[in-house]
């Protein structure tokens, strides 16, 4: 696995938002183009909505049967790492479903609440890695100070994606106006963007999709760390939450006086580490 030292973490960029589509050659299309305009990690995004006709989870499929050989990324000597990401569209509190076996087939779990009271209650309750602003229309609800706080609080972030603003200008008013209306409320903290390309004419290089956080009121630094450092801080978030919500196992350490009966210096049995969490 590469590490980037301390001094280049933010040359390392990401979209985590790469629309996924059955066409296997433009998906392949759209990971080569991330790779050569300098994203070190993409994310293919499963959209699901329980309202529609298909009401089943969607099962990821395998990155070595989607690309044969993973790019390399431009400028750098890896190639690129891709993962995979469920997005759930909820109308309903039903349609989240916490703990669901389903989700754990995928790297990142979103969600993009469509009421106020989901918000709110996807901000903090709901146990994620992103919150999807919708970008399609105009939202029905204002982004309230103490729920953005309260998902800033638990490590959440907000996700802004600017490929609708391409495809359509009354989708660009939409992705601005409701960008710089979550930016008021979280001020540019735990904001990352993202492209939900479709087509890999619809990406753009990871400073072009800065400037474009300058445009929905981001600072220059906060738009900087919404295409690296904030979405390292999403992956990092979500291998936590998938790891037995980040449990911490500890035991009782021997006392040094009495090294002859470590081996009787055991956690009890109400904290010992279970083997099948232990991976």
């Amino acid at each position: 696995m590469c590490k980037s030292s301390s001094s280049n973490i933010m040359s390392v960029f990401m979209d985590l938002n790469l629309s996924y589509t059955a066409d296997k050659s433009r998906l392949q299309s759209l990971i080569e183009t991330a790779a050569h305009l300098g994203f070190s990690t993409v994310a293919i995004n499963y959209v699901f909505e329980p309202t529609a006709k298909k009401k089943g989870i969607p099962s990821p499929t395998p990155i070595n049967e989607l690309i044969d050989q993973l790019p390399v990324v431009q400028g750098r000597s890896w190639p690129i790492r891709v993962l995979n990401r469920l997005t759930i569209v909820i109308s309903d509190p039903s349609h989240f479903r916490p703990n669901a076996a389903e989700y754990r087939c995928f790297d990142l779990l979103a969600v993009q609440p469509t009421t106020e009271k989901l918000f709110h209650a996807a901000c903090m309750m709901y146990d994620v890695d992103i919150i999807c602003v919708s970008v399609t229309e105009k939202l029905p609800f204002f982004f309230k100070r103490a729920p953005v706080n309260g998902a800033t609080d638990r490590g959440l972030v907000f996700e802004v994606s600017y490929a609708a603003a391409i495809r359509d200008s009354t989708m660009r008013r939409y992705t601005i106006s409701n960008a710089v209306t979550l930016m008021e409320s979280c001020r540019g903290r735990n904001v990352i963007l993202s492209s939900a390309a479709e087509q890999p004419l619809e990406l753009r290089g990871p400073y072009d999709v800065a400037n474009l956080g300058l445009l929905f009121g981001l600072s220059d630094g906060d738009a900087k760390e919404a295409v690296s450092s904030s979405c390292r801080s999403v992956v990092l978030h979500a291998e936590t939450r998938k790891t037995a919500s980040g449990i911490i196992y500890t035991m009782k350490s021997c006392q040094q006086e009495a090294p002859p009966a470590a081996e009787h210096c055991e956690a009890p049995a109400a904290k010992k580490a279970r083997p099948h969490l232990a991976d």
